[in-house]
């Protein structure tokens, strides 16, 4: 099994600096995080953006999009922003005979109480296990995102179903 793994920034990715006491996007951290956890299996990593998923545009799903269809990979994981990972999510329905999860964290990848490695390794799980489609893999659980949002409040993902 080879996963090609495409990393557009968002808060698994946040770096803290100091001095200004602010956030910024850093350097991918799946990489680390997935030869620290000892995987078997192949696995390729594109650095397709590197923003925080509140300033991810049209223009740059389309280039996520185009990144996906490009790859030679039946299985992606897009490591993503929680903010409008939905919004992405949906701009790739409809991708044909790959199986693509997007993940991200709730805190920073660097930070000791960190979602990022359980989030990684279960959408890797998901990635393995899910026929062709679109997934998002936070929280314990899998999500078809065009039922599901971000709960600001709760700081989880959960389905949305229409009244």
């Amino acid at each position: 099994m080879t996963i090609h793994v495409i990393t557009t920034g968002g808060t698994i990715d946040k770096v803290y600096f100091d001095a200004s006491s602010e956030y910024e996007v850093g350097e991918p951290r799946v990489a680390e995080i997935l030869r620290g956890s000892n995987v078997r299996f192949d696995f390729s990593i594109e650095s397709v953006l590197r923003k925080d998923s509140l300033e991810i545009t049209d223009t740059d799903r389309e280039l996520i999009r185009t990144r996906v269809l490009a790859s030679t990979a039946d299985r992606i994981l897009i490591t993503h922003g929680t903010d409008t990972m939905v919004q992405t999510a949906l701009a790739l329905v409809g991708i044909e005979r790959k199986t693509i999860v997007l993940t991200g964290a709730m805190q920073p990848a660097r930070f000791r109480e960190s979602d990022a490695v359980f989030n990684v390794g279960f959408a890797i799980g998901a990635l393995e296990s899910l026929a062709p489609g679109v997934y998002l893999a936070m929280n314990g659980r899998v999500f078809d995102p065009r039922i599901a949002r971000k709960n600001k409040e709760m700081n989880c993902f959960e389905e949305s179903r229409p009244a």
